[in-house]
């Protein structure tokens, strides 16, 4: 199993007092499998995906990835099991804005030592990027951006895909296109893909559906 996360609780402190978000969440993902994850705003579809990246750490619960507990990592163990084996795409870019679009692309792959030209100009191509290449971010519309964001979390061929609304600033057409070439990576590659969307049409794309409700999976 790719990602195992069994009895997650989260809350957050407010000036009214803690606010729990997640509730006794478990689910697994497979290698080859895509899930959709599902709800309402404010559900804790976000927070969740954070806590698989190991950006946060959950109040109670366990999440294993490949069979490594987050848990036991201190941060510079969970930074490198990101590098390494895990493709982000959330909905801030967190593009390099003194690199070009070229750079920018090729980022994560290089840090894992799976730099591939070929495959980051085909994913350039694919994310119609081919003209921007030169580019700096300040220089590119949300959508290009978050074009870029996407094809930087594929370049390295992850084991795991976190994508948190990875279509939300893209037209319907650009949107389709890149949700085919994510579904296609994990089919070529045996990666496990999370996605978090508003789209039942999206989500009925993907190998299963996830929902979060109240905190917890309905």
């Amino acid at each position: 199993m790719l990602l195992e996360a069994r009895d997650i609780e989260k809350s957050y402190g407010t000036g009214a007092g803690a606010v729990r978000v997640l509730s006794g969440v478990s689910f697994r993902a497979a290698a080859g499998e895509s899930v959709a994850l599902t709800g309402e705003s404010g559900s804790g579809k976000s927070t969740l995906l954070h806590l698989c990246a190991g950006l946060d750490r959950p109040d109670a619960g366990e999440i294993r990835i490949d069979g490594q507990a987050l848990g036991a990592l201190d941060d510079r163990g969970r930074a490198a099991l990101r590098r390494d084996r895990i493709g982000l795409v959330f909905q801030q870019f967190n593009l390099i804005p003194s690199l070009p679009v070229a750079a920018n692309l090729s980022f994560q792959a290089r840090l894992a030592g799976r730099q591939d030209a070929a495959w980051c100009a085909a994913l350039a191509e694919r994310l119609g990027l081919e003209g921007l290449l030169r580019r700096y971010p300040e220089q590119l519309s949300g959508g290009q951006q978050q074009r870029v964001a996407i094809g930087r979390a594929l370049a390295a061929r992850p084991r795991l895909i976190l994508a948190d609304e990875p279509t939300g600033n893209l037209d319907e057409a650009t949107g389709d296109a890149v949700l085919a070439l994510m579904l296609e990576l994990v089919s070529e590659t045996g990666a496990g893909l999370v996605m978090v969307t508003h789209s039942a049409r999206l989500a009925a794309r993907l190998d299963r559906r996830l929902h979060l409700s109240g905190g917890r999976i309905a």
